[in-house]
């Protein structure tokens, strides 16, 4: 896993400088703390900052192929690539390092753009053509790695983090208020839009071409489901190909030249990859989990008896208010967008530990609850359309008490708010988002803090969403998977949650789940094998029986999330609350209506009980503020003089051609 950042320079701008790429890449360094590298030629400049996991010693990218008319700089890992290597050594390719990173390099010489179809992994890939002079762009098919790019007069810059963009110079940040409104709604911005103005995202399962100062962008794979409901293939059929290929997924991630470690939640997930791992290689295993010191966000008791079950050499942080209120500045930083939760803070706290434990690598069980109808929005969404068949029925809305137990105990009139809620839009089965647009529209309450108030109604925001053309003919579940995956995995889950502070302290996630083919496999199966009934991932548990107890496989999902208020005003502000939402620094950044979010924190200083909407504000506010100050305030300049010298490797080439 690394960073990567590059620069092709318009004509007749100057040539591309060394230092600036070291700056650049200086900014993105805890991507790959162990080596860097640079290639240059005249008008483009790539630069890398390896986190060496495959061929510790051979691999420092820049790549060449035979003839150095090819060029890669890479950030991923394709678990194939020992096969793809051999496939292409039959074809007459030969190779000078042992590295997944020259595999991709001979088969784009072969392939072109097709070879993005035969990678099984998670990537971002830059390669320069001398030949064409072009360049390439490929994201992987979920957007689990990020790629970032803009284009002015002077320049094309590209960068796994938009912080190496911003290095560039005459690049400056700017909230994209657009931007801001989709990440209020959606909880991020939507691709191609990133947080800043101008800056934008390679879309997941996009490639782009670069040549002659134009742009091409183009899609290579996108997420289908059948329409059929019908099963295709005995469920003991399915059973035992899901739970073939989920092995393979999962063994296929253990491949690398250092130690991997699992992530261990406690829940049906992360628990099934890693009894997987346990039972079917012989890799000592470490596993790595969170604690909490509030007991509704905690789950460590079920960590620890998958840990005891399974033997592993456990490790755990614990994790108080204070310590997700003083990283929170942190975490943003690497998010490089506001957020509407502080979950990423514990995780990067993990990651921390992770790294403190000497492990580069590990397996998660992210995408499981994507796949198979793992959240209680999809089950909300079939209780509401149960329930829409009779409006008037005061028996079918009670079943949302089996997701909500809570609802129990609430006084009439906040029984009667909840139910309200619920019942917003209940008829309106025929509208494409119909399984989300209740927390969209719970979302747009956010909007009334922002200045000024965007005059937008959901749908319109809605409507931004591409929907694919076979769309109409999915069930409803496969409808709502779609836009989950679309709006909330990829762009929040896998960054802000996933890679971003995962990456902060150079360890890499692998996942299972989310290897093409279970993803592929998963959205061929009939819906009542995913959700069945109200039982979230049922095929999933038939597998899970066999390697979990009862406990664990039986268990019913637990949403992960960290508290948020509390985090901030427990008992006191850290000082940064004060500042960044001070009247004066509010006016500076001219974003939220000063007296709305006066209100707020005021209630929230003096621990009135908040709504999840305020809940979400608060912190969606202060990350917004945050992001102010770190990237359009006080933008550090970049550091390159902090490299190494000895662990910097620069190629470049003279007028000539030649390399120097």
């Amino acid at each position: 896993m690394c960073g990567i950042a590059g620069v092709i320079a318009s004509n007749p701008s100057p040539p591309v400088q060394q230092d600036v790429l070291l700056g650049m890449i200086s900014m993105i360094s805890h991507r790959g703390p162990d080596e860097f590298g640079l290639y240059l030629n005249k008008q483009v400049g790539m630069g890398s900052a390896r986190l060496s996991i495959i061929d510790l010693s051979g691999g420092q990218q820049p790549i060449s192929n035979e003839d150095q008319s090819l060029w890669i700089v890479y950030n991923g890992e394709v678990f194939n690539y020992p096969e793809l290597r051999g496939r292409l050594q039959a074809l007459g390719h030969t190779f000078t390092t042992r590295t997944d990173t020259e595999v991709i390099l001979h088969l784009y010489e072969e392939y072109g753009a097709d070879c993005l179809n035969l990678l099984n992994g998670q990537f971002a890939i830059a390669i320069w053509d001398e030949r064409n002079r072009s360049l390439f762009l490929a994201r992987d098919r979920l957007g689990i790695r990020p790629l970032y790019y803009t284009q002015t007069p002077q320049a094309f810059v590209f960068g796994s983090e938009m912080k190496s963009i911003l290095a560039y110079p005459g690049i400056n940040a700017e909230i994209n208020r657009d931007a801001l409104v989709e990440t209020f709604v959606f909880w991020s911005p939507q691709p191609p839009l990133s947080t800043f103005s101008n800056i934008f995202q390679i879309p997941p399962g996009h490639f782009l071409l670069y040549q002659d100062e134009k742009i091409h962008l183009q899609p290579y794979w996108s997420l289908n489901f059948s329409d059929r409901d019908e099963p295709q293939i005995p469920m003991k059929v399915a059973l035992e190909e899901l739970q073939r290929l989920l092995l393979d997924a999962t063994l296929i991630r253990l491949r690398a030249d250092v130690p991997v470690g699992a992530y261990l939640s406690g829940g049906l997930d992360s628990s099934l990859t890693t009894a997987l791992i346990r039972k079917y290689s012989q890799s000592r295993l470490e596993t790595f989990s969170i604690a909490f010191s509030d007991p509704q966000y905690d789950e460590s008791a079920f960590q620890k008896k998958m840990a005891e079950t399974l033997g592993t050499h456990h490790h755990v942080v614990y994790t108080t208010y204070e310590d997700i209120g003083r990283k929170f500045p942190e975490v943003l930083w690497h998010t490089e967008t506001p957020i509407l939760r502080t979950a990423p803070v514990p995780m990067y706290l993990l990651s921390d530990l992770v790294h403190q434990h000497g492990f580069k690598v590990v397996i998660t069980g992210e995408g499981a609850d994507e796949l198979f109808g793992g959240y209680d929005i999809f089950k909300e969404m079939i209780i509401r359309r149960f329930w829409a068949r009779n409006p008037e029925s005061t028996l079918r809305p009670r079943l949302l008490g089996t997701l909500y137990p809570e609802i129990a105990g609430l006084s009439d009139s906040a029984r009667n708010f909840f139910m309200a809620f619920f019942k917003m839009d209940l008829t309106a089965t025929q509208s494409p988002y119909y399984s989300h647009m209740i927390r969209w529209k719970n979302g747009m309450r956010l909007l009334r803090f922002l200045q000024p108030q965007p005059a937008q109604e959901w749908v319109s925001l809605a409507q931004r969403l591409p929907l694919p053309a076979r769309f109409d003919s999915w069930n409803a579940l496969s409808k709502a998977q779609y836009l989950e995956i679309t709006t909330f995995l990829s762009s929040y889950l896998l960054s802000s949650q996933g890679d971003r502070v995962a990456m902060a302290h150079s360890v890499e996630g692998r996942f299972p789940f989310l290897d093409y083919r279970v993803v592929e496999f998963a959205n061929q199966l009939p819906a009542e094998w995913k959700l069945y009934g109200l039982t979230e991932k049922w095929i999933l548990r038939q597998i899970a029986r066999n390697l979990l107890p009862e406990e664990i496989w039986k268990r019913r999902k637990k949403p992960y999330r960290a508290p948020i208020h509390k985090s901030f005003y427990h008992p006191n502000p850290p000082d940064y609350v004060t500042e960044i939402t001070s009247p004066e620094f509010l006016e500076e950044t001219s974003l939220f209506n000063p007296l709305a979010v006066n209100q707020l924190f005021q209630k929230a200083s003096r621990g009135i009980p908040l709504s999840e909407v305020e809940d979400m504000a608060i912190a969606g506010i202060l990350s917004t503020q945050l992001i102010y100050r770190q990237f359009i305030q006080h933008f550090p300049s970049p550091q390159r003089n902090q490299l190494p010298l000895n662990k910097i490797k620069v190629i470049r080439r003279n007028s000539e051609g030649t390399i120097l």
